[in-house]
């Protein structure tokens, strides 16, 4: 079987290899899947919170009470802004706009992306409620790199490669 190596095949490898490069830069995980695993990281940096920070700071990360704290001091508020967030909105940022410009595979790219948070709750969350730069403790401000590890991490094998 012959092949046609002239200028037209060769403008069509070309113009082949443009629409592969063009659907993987606007490739991303299923939103749907995204959202699923932002919802269980979530549970899961929660159950962390609630239950794992005391055996290691000796209380409880009682997230809703310091969002809470934002929102007039209401504990429920607090909860409905941390699942809004977790389950929402950073699983949308992630799967439209970082997905395709963080390193490595879907379970990578979801932990630095939780890192990414961590930092973000640290520096600035973190002083806007009052408990100081990296939460005002190196062990405050490692079990919540942890509980942001495991969220993220959970939100990229869940929400997976691009289908």
């Amino acid at each position: 079987m012959a092949t046609s190596s002239g200028p037209a095949s060769q403008q069509a490898r070309d113009l082949s290899s443009v629409e592969v490069k063009r659907t993987n830069r606007l490739a991303r995980p299923d939103i749907i899947r995204s959202v699923l695993g932002g919802f269980l990281g979530t549970v899961a940096m929660t159950m962390m919170m609630y239950f794992l920070a005391p055996k290691m700071l000796g209380h409880p990360m009682d997230i809703a009470k310091m969002l809470g704290s934002m929102l007039g001091g209401n504990w429920w508020a607090g909860m409905a802004m941390h699942f809004i967030n977790g389950t929402l909105i950073f699983p949308l940022i992630y799967a439209y706009f970082l997905y395709r410009v963080l390193p490595g595979g879907p379970a990578v790219k979801g932990t630095v992306w939780g890192v990414v948070l961590w930092l973000l709750a640290q520096v600035v969350v973190m002083p806007l409620i009052g408990a100081g730069f990296f939460s005002g403790s190196t062990m405050a401000a490692m079990s919540s790199c942890i509980g942001h590890v495991v969220y993220g991490g959970l939100l990229g094998w869940v929400a997976g490669s691009p289908k």
